[in-house]
């Protein structure tokens, strides 16, 4: 896997912006963009400042007016979306590669799962928008009330250094698929797979010009000059709780609508009833998977007592087992953080978490001796919900276990957080789920199942999780504007007022 890390590596070009339908000359402060695997720069980012941000959405807001994507029809849309969902999946192995390279995850995780998602989403919103239509109304005698939806504007987008193209990817293609235009903003830290994905659609002649930008840059420079753009109609961001609030902020001084997709730090209920080897599969799942870099881990687990000894000794041999590596070896579960800091975060954790009277089980230390940011998984054992590493979101290989006696009782403390994004649920008794799933204060609830998301349901949060729903009717809320028509079908009388009588 060598030889595709210096493959990968030797054709990337200096990251730079996508405006009015060309790739604009480098001019902003240069930034170094690293593979985490080795702590080393591999490319270089050039900064979108705000005049920058503002030729991306003027082109964006004149590509809008022009009417060539928003007066579109359905099947003209349709048409595109499939062309780039084909586009994604005949370049699979490039974009996984550049997601591994610039983000630690494991290559089999991005080529079997976070490629294949990212082109779905624009299978989806395809099929979606074909089958999707109005209301009518007639209950109001002697009228016709119906209602259309018609597209926001322009968009901005801004996605995660987490999952950077299948998390992107959702909000461009929903934001499409209604007709709207797009300036998109990854991460300042990962932002090779977007970038290639722009030149690919460029390439392929998919779009009209304008009808999507591409900006790059920190958030306190380019994201600020995005989501305070007067011409920006709202911002769909996935990142974390504190950039969100901030966002809602500067939207709120244009009185515009915003969806977030923020934190988490999600319940997984492990019930004594619940089949051992798959609940044990899912928590390792869903405490780990994508190096534990979730906000839709269920990495705050609570196993029933009568359970919890062999749970958790084997849930602490797995995780030590846990294969950390280079990510683009076949064998590794475990990839690098994605950065020093965020090392540095987790370490403070475990020291938080030990102050504080949790037990560590597994992990706890960084891997020394090897290049990149890498930590061991880590597992620890508290005896309060309370403790700031079962309520503070960590977004890494961080699991925290609790003991349980009843349902009653670990309903209310897996209600006992500021988030409310996912719930997992581990039990044989349907009765039991279904109870659970209307107790749990959370946006979605998986039974008996890790992670899993389904375009035609909304996936969001509620508290500081989030606002808004992504997927099919979520995101047809999100990026349009709903109309009511109302007509009458027999003359009423009406009033005549000023004439004297």
């Amino acid at each position: 896997m060598k030889d595709l890390r210096s493959d990968i590596t030797s054709g990337l070009k200096p990251v730079t912006g996508y405006v009015g339908g060309r790739f604009v000359a480098p001019t902003g402060a240069e930034i170094p963009v690293l593979d985490p695997a080795s702590a080393k720069p591999v490319a270089v980012l050039h900064e979108s400042d705000a005049g920058e941000v503002d030729a991306a959405v003027s082109a964006a807001r004149m590509a809008f007016r022009a009417g060539h994507w928003a007066e579109a029809s359905v099947a003209q849309r349709q048409k595109a979306l499939l062309a780039i969902h084909d586009l994604i999946l005949a370049n699979a192995e490039e974009l996984a590669a550049l997601e591994t390279l610039n983000t630690g995850i494991p290559y089999s995780q991005t080529k079997n799962m976070h490629v294949p998602r990212a082109a779905q989403n624009f299978r989806f919103f395809a099929e979606f928008i074909n089958q999707d239509g109005g209301e009518v109304f007639t209950q109001e005698k002697g009228y016709m009330s119906f209602v259309t939806y018609e597209p926001m504007g322009v968009c901005a987008l801004i996605g995660p250094w987490n999952m950077p193209l299948g998390l992107t990817a959702m909000k461009m293609a929903g934001a499409l698929a209604f007709g709207n235009t797009c300036v998109v903003k990854p991460s300042e830290i990962t932002p090779l797979t977007l970038s290639r994905f722009f030149e690919l659609i460029h390439d392929a002649e998919i779009l009209p010009e304008g009808v999507i930008n591409l900006v790059n840059g920190r958030g306190h420079v380019t994201g600020e000059a995005l989501s305070a753009h007067p011409d920006i109609d709202m911002v769909s961001f996935t990142g974390g709780t504190a950039t969100g609030a901030r966002i809602l902020s500067a939207l709120a001084q244009g009185i515009k609508g915003g969806a977030m997709e923020l934190g988490g730090k999600s319940p997984s209920i492990v019930f004594d009833d619940a089949d051992f080897d798959r609940a044990m599969d899912g928590a390792l799942l869903g405490s780990f998977m994508n190096n534990g870099q979730m906000c839709l881990a269920g990495s705050r687990l609570f196993v029933q007592e009568s359970v919890a000894d062999r749970f958790i000794e084997e849930f602490t041999a797995r995780t030590k087992a846990l294969r950390v590596g280079d990510p683009f070896d076949p064998a590794t579960e475990i990839g690098p953080m994605i950065n020093a800091a965020q090392v540095e975060r987790v370490m403070s954790y475990v020291e938080s978490g030990r102050a504080e009277g949790a037990t560590l089980l597994a992990g706890g230390a960084s891997i020394e001796g090897r290049d990149g940011f890498y930590i061991e998984p880590t597992a620890m054992q508290a005896e309060s919900n309370a403790l700031a590493i079962c309520q503070e979101e960590i977004f890494a290989p961080f699991a925290t276990l609790q003991t349980f006696t009843d349902e009653e009782e670990v309903t209310e403390r897996a209600n006992d957080s500021m988030f409310g994004l996912v719930g997992y649920v581990w039990t044989a008794d349907l009765e039991r789920a279904l109870r659970m799933s209307r107790r749990l204060a959370t946006g979605t609830v998986l039974v008996n199942t890790p992670i899993m998301r389904d375009l035609r349901t909304g996936f969001g949060g509620i508290r500081q999780s989030g606002i808004g729903r992504e997927g099919a009717k979520g995101s047809r809320a999100m990026f349009t504007e709903m109309k009511s028509t109302i007509v009458a079908l027999e003359r009423p009388a009406l009033p005549r007022m000023g004439t004297g009588s």
